[in-house]
């Protein structure tokens, strides 16, 4: 063991990331296109853990569904989780350390269900055009999320190119524009 106390002797340049000299596989689990479960059941020492894991490559989903300890069923579906969803809120405890807390994050899939259920009961029963609107803004959520959506032009040097702010403006700018060029001509062949 080292006696040295303090700050290290030379700090890292950057910060580490893991898999940095290899493609990802959008399309593997934890990709762009299928990205990891949101994490539920758990006290927020157990959430930061496991996104930990997630951020620096050490974090192993579940293949298949493992035992919970309290029932034995096979329903624990979610990686790091000693006890199922159900069991955790009956016993109002964390899925991962099984330590009584007030504090649980995430919703329960059961909730996450009953409420899609019900938007879908509400989306059949409206008229089309609020159906269209929901539909909408659902879509824009779920693109909210991901990558930003791209501009169809940059309008950032539009003042550097028309120096008029209206249409009429700028149309008047060219006419006076084209006299001005026509009179050179003029002179020029005189």
């Amino acid at each position: 063991m080292s006696s040295r106390r303090g700050p290290p002797k030379h700090q890292n340049r950057y910060a580490w990331k893991p898999n940095a000299g290899h493609k990802k596989n959008e399309t593997e689990l934890g990709g762009k296109y299928r990205p990891y479960s949101d994490i539920t059941c758990v006290c927020p020492r157990c959430k930061d853990q496991i996104d930990w894991k997630r951020r620096y490559g050490k974090y192993k989903p579940l293949v298949e569904p493992a035992k919970c300890q309290k029932c034995g069923k096979r329903a624990v579906r979610q990686a790091y989780h000693n006890i199922c969803s159900a069991c955790a809120k009956d016993l109002n405890v964390c899925a991962k350390c099984c330590c009584r807390t007030d504090e649980i994050i995430g919703r329960d899939i059961s909730e996450v269900e009953t409420e899609r259920k019900s938007l879908e009961e509400a989306i059949k029963n409206a008229r089309e055009r609020d159906r269209r609107t929901l539909l909408r803004a659902m879509n824009k959520e779920k693109a909210g999320k991901g990558a930003p959506i791209p501009k169809i032009a940059d309008r950032s040097r539009e003042c550097e190119l028309f120096a008029a702010s209206s249409i009429d403006e700028y149309a008047e700018l060219s006419r006076q524009h084209d006299s001005d060029e026509e009179e050179d001509e003029d002179f020029i062949c005189d």
